[in-house]
């Protein structure tokens, strides 16, 4: 098993907290796990990203090479465009469709789109609406890992029980909107995949 992601996006928007919880659903699965995290100035907007890289076999390198990453989870439609490079031939493009405009100069969103849509795998959601909907417009980052988990060698039971892991803390209330919303994404993806 070998599972290379980028999550990307912009600061607040919880690709921490989403690292957190795959990158926990790994450990107790015995894998490997590298990450690499870069934040812009993330309290202010900043783009934020991080590499994760998970095997069954030792893993030399915590950066992912161009062209060979399983798939791009981006919380922000135009931060996903910044790692093309990075995507495989056959990997995985999922992003939030609602933009952070958090630049005087971002582009007109349908170029951005049609940017996305040009990608083979693609699942284009806009979680925060669906987020807003569940009554949880602050688990908009789980939506979107609930609509990568589709995609992933990682059983979504994992990744639940990582969420609880997680969460816990912060009691059942959160607990369960973190479910609900990480639900309501992987069946976007089920229901929208091509």
């Amino acid at each position: 098993m070998k599972l290379d992601i980028i999550l990307a996006g912009v600061g607040g928007q919880g690709i921490l907290s989403i690292a957190a919880i795959i990158g926990t659903a790994a450990l107790k699965n015995g894998y490997y796990l590298k990450q690499a995290e870069v934040h812009g100035m993330s309290q202010r907007g900043g783009d934020v990203q991080s590499h994760l890289r998970i095997s069954d076999k030792p893993i030399h390198s915590d950066l992912i090479p161009m062209g060979e990453c399983d798939m791009i989870l981006s919380v922000e439609p135009m931060e996903s465009l910044r790692y093309l490079p990075y995507l495989s031939p056959t990997g995985w493009l999922v992003t939030n469709s609602k933009p952070f405009v958090n630049i005087p100069n971002y582009p007109e969103m349908d170029s951005v789109i049609d940017e996305i849509k040009k990608i083979r795998n693609n699942i284009n959601i806009n979680a925060d609406d669906i987020a807003k909907e569940l009554g949880a417009a602050r688990s908009m980052n789980m939506v979107m890992l609930g609509a990568a988990s589709a995609f992933m060698d990682i059983k979504v039971d994992e990744l639940r029980t990582a969420i609880r892991d997680i969460f816990e803390r912060k009691g059942d209330k959160v607990v369960d909107s973190n479910l609900k919303a990480f639900d309501a994404g992987l069946d976007f993806s089920n229901k929208n995949r091509a």
